[in-house]
């Protein structure tokens, strides 16, 4: 993929050739796939944030400008429908305590896997599920794009329209309150 074969794309499509969209989006859709499926929790729930966010790109190829490259405009608006996916979906998932097919999952199909290993992980991914679904929308989009998609703080601004140094902060306060509930919940209950 070219930055110089994505701009030709985006003439195409917008001088109304649909096919030249398409294969945008087919270029696109494995990464597309990959981030949504931060934040979707279910095939059907993933099927539906990504034609949402194919939808946006569509709708708003006209704002695309060629001054950078088309792999970042497509990623943000990416990461902004995960974003708004997660702020309207918040009060469902209050009470849902696990995804479908965790990262953890992943792993299964290794030859070097053992089953404990497996076990361990989707145990470590139960724990770090319950800790996200306790985070407010804007603490588990940074958590998502910084410790799970190991975006830079730089990468993190850019995709999200905030400063570097909010970036930092907002991460900062994000761990920190992981670690308050991690910790609230390995205390027994005393009831």
């Amino acid at each position: 993929m070219s930055e110089d074969e994505d701009g030709e794309l985006v003439r195409k499509a917008l001088d109304g050739n649909d096919s030249a969209f398409a294969e945008l989006a087919e270029r696109y859709r494995s990464r597309v796939f990959a981030t949504a499926s931060r934040y979707a929790r279910g095939r059907a729930e993933l099927e539906d944030l990504a034609q949402d966010i194919f939808i946006r790109a569509w709708k708003g190829l006209k704002s695309y400008r060629a001054d950078a490259p088309f792999e970042h405009w497509f990623m943000t608006i990416t990461i902004r429908t995960c974003y708004d996916f997660l702020r309207k979906h918040r009060k469902r998932r209050e009470n849902e305590v696990l995804v479908e097919n965790s990262p953890a999952d992943l792993y299964a199909d290794s030859a070097d896997t053992t089953d404990q290993q497996i076990h361990k992980r989707r145990d470590a991914w139960e724990i770090i599920d319950r800790i996200l679904t306790e985070l407010n929308d804007k603490e588990r989009l940074i958590i998502t794009l910084m410790e799970l998609e190991e975006k830079t703080v730089k990468e993190t601004a850019a995709l999200t329209g905030w400063s570097e140094s909010n970036v930092k902060v907002r991460a900062h306060r994000a761990r920190h309150k992981m670690r308050e509930i991690y910790q609230r919940q390995r205390k027994p209950s005393t009831s």
